[in-house]
């Protein structure tokens, strides 16, 4: 079992483009791959969901712990990306090409991987293989999951507090069972909170798209800010850039982020004073464990949960917004982590 987990604040120097810029070339140039280091083909593999790894937001998370890896360790890396639409031959592909030239651990990062790197890390079994946001079986496998219901609970009760309306919001990227356990724990936390708030949860739709557009998360949460809701809980990767941006148009409205602390990263700075606070999944203490591991010659395997209770999942406290309610959050996290406060996982 691990220890307890340190938390990793820590940004990267991105260029502020617009999300509309950047949901432009992401699409137009479907899959990228950069590498670091040499081209000798060691090194660590990591496969990004769409995106990229400038989605300010769950691939950045994992970016964060691979840069960690390369300057503590000393490791190279490649890395590559997704695209809309993917097939599971795509995503096979991708995954095989890494372990062919001999990146070891192979890194896929997002659900959508599970099938693929289930397949592949049958075919190389002397390569160590890693999977965030779900569970794999194979004996050279480290399944990552997290405590996302748990984080977003305290999301939902910072939302409940903070809301002068009385209503709040909670926008999915893809309505499948990962992102219903943001939505359970938002929903159960708000009503904890506040018996008498109203949570609107809505989805963009049921493709791995939903996490790669930010002009549909814009658009939806124009119309959840039409209806009165004035707090916005977004899980939806890149696409959450859109939602930020349009609560940042509106005064007196909040946005909270996802995955990474939003108020910190450089590409939404200038929307980070109407960014309440961020549902942060430490996606990149999960990846320099799993890297340190294999280097250290002790390769992580079976489920590997970063729960609440050890800093898997936090609260952003970044711009001082949450301050006044800090005590009713700590309480909350309290209950949770005592175990008399039980988190849905599920709607």
């Amino acid at each position: 079992m691990k220890g307890p987990l340190v938390r990793r604040v820590s940004t990267i120097a991105v260029a502020g483009i617009s999300t509309a810029a950047l949901a432009f070339t992401l699409t137009a140039c479907g899959e990228s791959s950069t590498e670091s280091g040499g081209g000798s083909g060691q090194g660590v593999g990591l496969a990004f969901d769409v995106g990229g790894r400038d989605d300010h937001s769950f691939n950045e998370s994992a970016a964060r712990g691979l840069d960690k890896a390369e300057k503590e360790l000393g490791v190279k890396s490649k890395m590559m990306t997704a695209k809309n639409g993917e097939t599971e031959a795509e995503r096979e592909q991708r995954l095989s090409s890494l372990a062919e030239k001999g990146y070891n651990p192979v890194i896929g990062v997002g659900f959508n991987y599970a099938k693929s790197l289930e397949k592949v890390a049958k075919d190389f079994p002397k390569t160590n293989f890693a999977i965030v946001d779900s569970v794999v079986p194979g004996a050279n496998v480290d399944s990552i999951t997290f405590g996302e219901h748990e984080g977003s609970y305290l999301a939902g009760v910072a939302a409940a507090l903070k809301s002068k309306t009385g209503k709040v919001g909670f926008i999915g990227g893809v309505d499948n069972e990962l992102i219903k356990k943001f939505q359970a724990g938002f929903e159960q936390g708000a009503k904890e909170a506040n018996s008498k708030v109203e949570v609107t949860s809505e989805y963009l739709g049921s493709t791995d798209k939903g996490f790669n557009d930010p002009a549909a998360a814009k658009d939806k949460a124009k119309g959840m800010l039409d209806r009165g809701i004035d707090v916005i809980y977004t899980a939806a990767g890149l696409s959450g850039n859109g939602s930020i941006e349009a609560v940042a148009g509106q005064k007196d409205a909040w946005a909270i982020g996802v995955d990474s602390d939003q108020y910190q990263q450089p590409g939404l700075e200038k929307y980070k004073d109407h960014i309440l606070t961020s549902v942060v999944k430490n996606v990149d203490v999960a990846v320099f464990d799993m890297i340190k591991s294999v280097k250290d010659g002790k390769p992580l395997t079976g489920q590997h949960p970063y729960l609440l209770k050890d800093g898997g999942v936090s609260l952003a406290t970044s711009g001082g917004f949450i301050d006044d309610i800090k005590a009713k959050i700590e309480e909350a996290k309290k209950n949770i982590v005592d175990g008399k406060v039980k988190v849905k996982s599920t709607v």
